[in-house]
């Protein structure tokens, strides 16, 4: 790393790398990567002294008692944001752009970078603490490579934080977006209100995204894929999905799957609430599906009890299988959550016996049971650049500090 930084780099792009290692771990360490691990930065830790550091090409580093601002990414297939970010100011400022998939990665790459180079300049002469990317995965990490891409097509084996280092010059850290938002949701939204620092995450939007946070880190598994119950097998004669699976999570709880449900409902003739919808508006939106269900159309509240059903079973699985204290629904859908959730709960009694075993209540021996909390989240969209900006916060420092501190 260092002679990569030697090699011509920009005094900017120094002084920001070094800042940036020298700001985001312990004074006096440089940080590496580690394998497996949401505080992969940490593998090596080389001693390196605040002599040597001001001394490389003649930079001149102090000691920083907080970090400043930190930049965050969220790539999604429609829009492109990046912000920066501050513990004590929050959201200093956000870039929104289109993601030109038709012009290629590299032109998206292109707009990134400069996005990010754009409020690097605007807050001169301080320089990030940390750059964090969320991107759709699957993601291989520590590398950041990203893997078979439903809605990035073109991007298979895209080599992501590589790519963007040499760009800027400096370190970055990518991210799965639904880990990301599930470590916004902990930090700064439902897991913050109810007080814990671990939780799992069901985001329902395009597809179904998912996150789990467990000490206020991201568990990213042995190689940066865990937390993808989307794909978990639901139904197993169902849909086909994108995964090369049948019956998904995915396909009965994103967005996608509502309209494609509703669809079916007015190709077998029976559904003339619907079918009058689509004449409206042919390409119509799950949020008009909710609407026409709260008005009393039977067939679209039919599909909204699908969704909860769906995820009833979903969630029962990965409460008896994690036993954590909360689980939160979030992304587009989840503001469907009065349509859906009385399905959901429903299933979810009948299919997980560690749920009904931690209600919180006072058992026949007087022993009052843990709870487990199943609620939406509180962040809305801006979960996933959230989680972006506040992920160089966490890779290397203390969580449960983290969380009393953002």
């Amino acid at each position: 790393m260092w002679r990569h930084l030697a090699a011509g780099k920009s005094d900017l792009a120094l002084r920001t790398a070094i800042r940036f290692m020298y700001s985001a771990c312990e004074p006096g360490l440089f940080c590496d990567a580690k394998p497996g691990s949401s505080s992969r930065n940490l593998q090596q830790l080389h001693a390196v002294s605040s002599d040597e550091l001001g001394a490389f090409r003649g930079a001149r580093v102090t000691t920083m008692t907080s970090v400043p601002y930190t930049i965050g990414v969220d790539l999604g297939g429609t829009n492109l944001r990046v912000a920066a970010y501050s513990k004590n100011s929050g959201m200093l400022e956000q870039i929104q752009l289109r993601t030109r998939l038709p012009d290629g990665r590299d032109a998206v790459v292109r707009d990134m970078c400069g996005a990010i180079e754009r409020l690097i300049e605007k807050n001169s002469p301080g320089v990030p603490a940390g750059i964090g990317i969320g991107s759709p995965g699957p993601i291989e990490l520590p590398e950041g490579r990203l893997r078979h891409l439903p809605n990035l097509p073109g991007w298979d084996g895209f080599e992501l934080r590589a790519t963007v280092e040499r760009i800027l010059g400096m370190p970055v850290i990518v991210e799965n977006d639904a880990n990301l938002a599930a470590l916004a949701e902990c930090l700064l939204g439902k897991g913050k209100s109810l007080g814990t620092d671990s939780l799992c995450m069901l985001t329902l939007g395009t597809g179904v995204g998912n996150g789990i946070i467990l000490g206020g880190k991201v568990w990213d598994g042995m190689n940066g894929m865990a937390g993808e119950a989307g794909h978990a097998t639901i139904w197993p004669d169902g849909h086909i999905c994108g995964c090369g699976s049948h019956g998904c999570l995915e396909q009965y709880a994103s967005a996608t799957a509502v309209r494609r449900m509703a669809r079916e409902a007015i190709a077998g003739g029976e559904a003339p609430g619907l079918a009058a919808l689509q004449k409206k508006h042919a390409e119509f939106t799950a949020r008009e599906l909710a609407e026409t269900a709260r008005a009393g159309d039977p067939d679209a509240q039919k599909t909204f009890e699908m969704v909860g059903r769906s995820l009833g079973i979903g969630l029962g699985a990965l409460i008896n299988t994690l036993n954590l204290p909360l689980y939160v629904v979030g992304g587009g859908v989840a503001q469907a959550w009065d349509l859906f959730a009385p399905k959901m709960f429903e299933e979810l009694r009948h299919r997980s016996y560690v749920y009904r075993l931690t209600d919180g209540q006072v058992d026949a021996h007087g022993h009052r049971s843990a709870k487990t909390h199943v609620e939406p989240a509180e962040l809305g969209a801006e979960s996933g650049i959230l989680g972006a900006c506040l992920l160089p916060f966490v890779v290397c420092g203390d969580s449960k500090t983290q969380q009393a501190q953002i």
